[in-house]
């Protein structure tokens, strides 16, 4: 099974769980990292999730990848929190990030740069305003790579 499909297998899986117990999934991974497989699923909720949260999902989403094998390799299963600097995958992060501060990149250049970071001042019409240290940048959201919240020193 493809890397892919293994990710939105995972997704189906566990979803329902975590719509249930008021957890959000911020994103699944299946990576190796040396000779070793890591599916690494990344959860939250309203108010940040604890180890206990953790073990619970873990606990779960085990059983049901036992049940159903989609996996064909061994791996390590790890469920954890996003961290601060969580990724902002769904335009809905985006929003939920409006007034904070956020790491940008792009890809292709706007004002001769591929990487933003400051304060995001707002998230309307498929374009982020990213106040930095030296002036607002309009970013269209068909051009960011990436974001995530950042936090500056």
């Amino acid at each position: 099974m493809s890397t892919p499909k293994i990710k939105t297998t995972v997704e189906e899986m566990v979803q329902p769980y975590l719509d249930e117990h008021g957890f959000e999934l911020v994103d699944v991974e299946y990576v190796k990292e040396g000779s070793s497989w890591f599916l690494r699923v990344f959860v939250d909720k309203e108010g940040g999730i604890d180890i206990e949260d953790c073990g619970l999902i873990s606990e779960y989403l085990s059983q049901k990848l036992d049940e159903n094998d989609p996996i064909p390799t061994a791996y390590f299963l790890e469920v954890s929190s996003p961290g601060a600097e969580r990724p902002l995958k769904k335009k809905e992060d985006i929003v939920k990030a409006v007034g904070k501060n956020v790491f940008v990149t792009l890809y292709e250049p706007i004002d001769g740069l591929k990487e933003f970071e400051g304060k995001l001042e707002s998230f309307e019409n498929e374009e982020l305003v990213v106040q930095t240290a030296r002036k607002k940048h309009a970013i269209p959201y068909a051009k960011v790579a990436s974001a995530r919240l950042a936090i500056i020193f």
